[in-house]
């Protein structure tokens, strides 16, 4: 049997990067794949100024560091002679930081009936402390269902006792309000308050001491004589 010719995965190839693969997946473009014929470079570690990339990559070289492009829209592209690892590493462990930072504030939802009973309400009052301490917002209503509509004055009673109970950690960012079936309050997070310095104690006066009496100088017999 004859056989059947291999296909040529090769001839696909001819005339790309072999370096394509690794710039797309590279955040910037490092070292050989800098093709601009100038770059501008800055940092402490060089002299400031536009550089033949040639010669910006024999810097790079001697120093045994990375080329690397950091503003390339510009012109010419910007670029700074660095450990591109550690350069990476410390940019990600400061974003991670920011983000910690940066915390997105929720709206979480509470929900009363005309008829709460004490058990459930303060059950919901340490859940919403919780939430305002977290720096979010609570949205707090009062559902009406049927002939409950009649109550409304109940309603805003139990939103107005919710209010004074989580007065030290969030205030009501406007009076109850209807909205088709339910009363809604919504609470906003206050700023944590720093401790105040207690006042020291005031030390208490000494006594004055007595006066001690001037000694009197004895008198010797020569100067009697």
């Amino acid at each position: 049997m004859q056989q059947k010719p291999r296909p040529n995965f090769g001839g696909n190839n001819r005339g790309r990067n072999p370096n394509f693969r690794r710039e797309q997946q590279q955040e910037h473009r490092t070292n050989r794949m800098i093709r601009v014929p100038e770059v501008r470079l800055v940092g402490e570690n060089v002299e400031v100024g536009v550089y033949r990339t040639e010669d910006a990559l024999r810097m790079a070289e001697e120093q045994s560091l990375d080329l690397v492009e950091i503003s390339p829209n510009a012109a010419p592209p910007v670029c700074r002679i660095i450990d591109y690892n550690k350069f990476l590493y410390e940019k990600k462990k400061k974003e991670k930081e920011m983000k910690a930072k940066a915390h997105k504030s929720e709206v979480k939802e509470i929900r009363f009936t005309p008829n709460t009973d004490d058990h459930d309400f303060d059950f919901k009052a340490k859940h919403a402390e919780n939430f305002l301490k977290e720096g979010n917002k609570v949205k707090t209503y009062v559902q009406f269902k049927g002939r409950a509509i009649m109550f409304k004055e109940r309603g805003e009673l139990i939103l107005l006792k919710f209010a004074e109970r989580l007065a030290e950690v969030g205030g009501l960012e406007s009076m109850p309000t209807m909205e088709g079936k339910r009363m809604i309050a919504i609470f906003a997070p206050k700023a944590a308050k720093k401790k105040e310095k207690e006042p020291k104690e005031p030390k208490e006066p000494k006594e004055p001491k007595e006066p001690k009496e001037p000694r009197v100088a004895e008198s010797k017999p020569e100067d009697k004589a």
